[in-house]
Parts: structure tokens; sequence; C-alpha cells
């Protein structure tokens, strides 16, 4: 990356984050483009050169954020030796529950504002020169363990949306239970959800497949 890439992301950066901090201290409808450049220190019209207008900014901060939680659990399960897709997928979530409990202001701020059109382009944003997309990493899972899903997409919604509100409630609300007593529950209700829309090799194909 040259020194003008570097720069330009720099200042991208900076918008972001501190956009961030202000939309979780004012509120979104409060804060203002100006609000955003003055506390960056940088002109009005840098603003535009990387984003269309606030909601834009509110969109790509929200991919930018979620990216860095998919991207951490990717990073991390790669260091361990976890077998079997629904272990890695509750390893996952045990990872993104664990950031947003430090976190609690970025959990607002993802929880109140995420929806399935930046859902989706979230996992196009996670990619570094260092690792696979996140979304791509699950559908490889998904393969090697040779289970059969008809809509990936509608899954991998279902446990987020799941583990957002649970989240939501057991981190922000601190009810009806503590999140570190609700997580047993939350991995049960994971397990079905894959028991129920994902099938598994019928006995022996798996070995058969391997033949080849």
């Amino acid at each position: 990356m040259g020194k003008i890439e570097r720069k330009k992301k720099l200042k991208n950066t900076t918008l972001l984050q501190t956009a961030f901090e202000l939309f979780t201290e004012k509120g979104f409808a409060k804060t203002t483009i100006s609000d955003i450049v003055n506390r960056a220190g940088l002109a009005k019209g840098t603003f535009y050169l990387y984003f269309k207008d606030k909601y834009d900014l509110r969109d790509q901060l929200i991919i930018h954020k979620t990216g860095q939680l998919f991207l951490r659990a990717h990073q991390a399960i790669a260091g361990r030796n976890i077998h079997g897709f629904e272990n890695q997928m509750l390893f996952v979530v045990d990872h993104i529950i664990g950031d947003l409990e430090k976190d609690p202001a970025l959990l607002r701020f993802i929880y109140k504002n995420l929806s399935w059109g930046i859902f989706k382009h979230t996992f196009e944003q996670t990619m570094t020169s260092e690792s696979q997309q996140f979304y791509e990493y699950y559908l490889e899972q998904m393969k090697k363990d040779h289970i059969v899903c008809e809509e990936p997409d509608i899954v991998l919604f279902t446990i987020i949306e799941l583990v957002g509100s649970t989240c939501c409630s057991c981190i922000l609300k601190e009810g009806p239970v503590s999140m570190e007593e609700y997580l047993p529950y939350l991995h049960q209700v994971i397990r079905q959800i894959l028991t129920v829309f994902t099938k598994q090799p019928v006995s022996g194909q798996e070995e058969s497949d391997n033949t080849f």
C-alpha cells in the first residue's frame, strides 16, 4: 500500500471511529456531519469523498464494526483445533458474545441498526490478506463436514439474530438471567437450529466420498 492509499485509509478510519464515538454519545439522530468532521479534525468536503451522507456512513460503520467481530472470531478459531461444524459455530458465537460483553456500546449500536442488506454485505468486507472471508469459511466448513443446507444464508442470519437479541436482553437489559447463565440454553437452541435446517451425510457416505 502506497503513501497516498495509507493516508486515505487513515482518514476513512478516523471518520468511522469518530462517528461511532458520537453516535454512541449523542445518538445517531442528534449527530451531524459537522460534528463528525470537527471532532475528526477534517474538512467537511473530505467527508463526501468517502460517504454519500450520514446514513451511508452509518451503514459502512456497521459493516466495519460487525466485520471486525467476525474477523476476530475467525482468527481466534484458526488457532484452535476444533472439530465439527457445530462446535466451530458455537466457538464463533461465544467469541462474539465475549467481545460484545466487553463493549456494550458496540452491541447497542449494532443491534439497533443491523438489517438484512447490511448483514449480507458485511461478509464481503471481512477479507484481509491473511484471512478468508468469514462467510466463505462458514460455507467451507459445512462442505468439509459434508453438511447439506438449502438456505445457509437464512440459517446464519437466524443464528446472528438469536445471538443479537439474547445479548441485548442478557447484557444490556441484564435479564432474565446473566449471559453466563443463559449461554448453555443458547447453545442448545443453536444446535437445534442446525439439526433442523441442515442434513448430515447418510451412514457410510462420507467414507465413500473420501475414497475418490
